[in-house]
């Protein structure tokens, strides 16, 4: 069992470029990725969701990746060599003509317009695809285990309540078999003393039996203890049969409206809603 909730983060230097890869997920109904990926690696968008996909069934899912070169790397100062060469022949036919002194100084270089120009370094993504993999695939290694960390706490409350489940499945069980006997008497079959008698005559006026509604509650209950031990995606199962559990205490509390029936009632209700508060959070 996993939570929805977690973290995880991870970083590779690829040809002296620093990739890292954050990843957070929150409660979802169904899975929504969003990835914040830079230019460079768009071409890798599509293959990134596939495999977040794989890994993850629900939740929101939040992808932050940055490319970071080191060095600046990134941009690159050019000398203009060909307009150099113009700019000197150009000084030295003048200083020729008109008969000028002086040597050209170096720091008159920093003078002449579009003699430097700096250019953006062609990325090669292909040289980093796989440090950003190797980064993904680390950062969504330690979502997982934070989503099982949080899972593990999550069915440790989910099994108490499913404990508590099936001792008020048991007294119901009991209460069944006592109504049942009730309902004999004051149907008038067999001897009873006056005082089991007056007993019998206040569930007298009740709508019918429980018993087949508490042997399947006991099922779905029991199903649902199972379905918490299952590894695999379990959210949508808890769903389900946390409504067959929540149909079948509704269907004894409105044929048996006797006070310990309906008490014992009201705590399934109760342990039902604090499962399904637990499983908002489950994958």
């Amino acid at each position: 069992m996993k939570s929805m909730t977690g973290y995880g983060e991870g970083s590779h230097h690829a040809r002296g470029t620093k990739i890292s890869v954050q990843v957070r997920s929150v409660n979802h109904r169904h899975l929504d990725l969003q990835l914040r990926v830079p230019r460079e690696y768009l071409l890798f968008e599509e293959e990134i969701r596939k495999i977040m996909r794989n890994k993850i069934s629900r939740g929101r899912v939040d992808l932050f990746i940055n490319r970071l070169p080191a060095g600046r790397q990134s941009r690159k100062l050019e000398l203009d060599v060909e307009l150099l060469g113009q700019y000197l022949s150009t000084i030295k036919d003048a200083k020729k003509k008109f008969q000028l002194a002086g040597a050209i100084e170096a720091s008159l270089l920093s003078q002449v317009p579009d003699l430097f120009h700096i250019r953006e370094v062609e990325v090669q993504p292909a040289n980093e695809r796989r440090g950003l993999f190797i980064a993904l695939e680390t950062a969504l290694q330690k979502l997982e285990q934070s989503r099982e960390r949080e899972g593990r706490q999550l069915k440790a409350d989910m099994q108490s309540q499913i404990n508590h489940l099936k001792k008020i499945t048991m007294a119901l069980s009991e209460r069944a078999r006592e109504i049942a006997t009730k309902s004999a008497i004051a149907a008038g079959d067999g001897e009873c003393s006056p005082r089991a008698e007056k007993e019998a005559s206040d569930v007298g006026n009740l709508k019918g039996d429980i018993n087949e509604e508490v042997v399947r509650l006991k099922s779905h209950v029991a199903a649902l203890a199972a379905v918490i031990r299952e590894k695999e995606p379990v959210g949508k199962k808890i769903d389900f049969m946390l409504q067959e559990v929540q149909r079948e205490l509704n269907t004894i509390g409105s044929k048996i409206p006797h006070l310990p029936v309906v008490e014992l009632v009201l705590e399934g209700k109760e342990r039902v809603e604090k499962i399904r508060e637990q499983t908002q959070n489950i994958e």
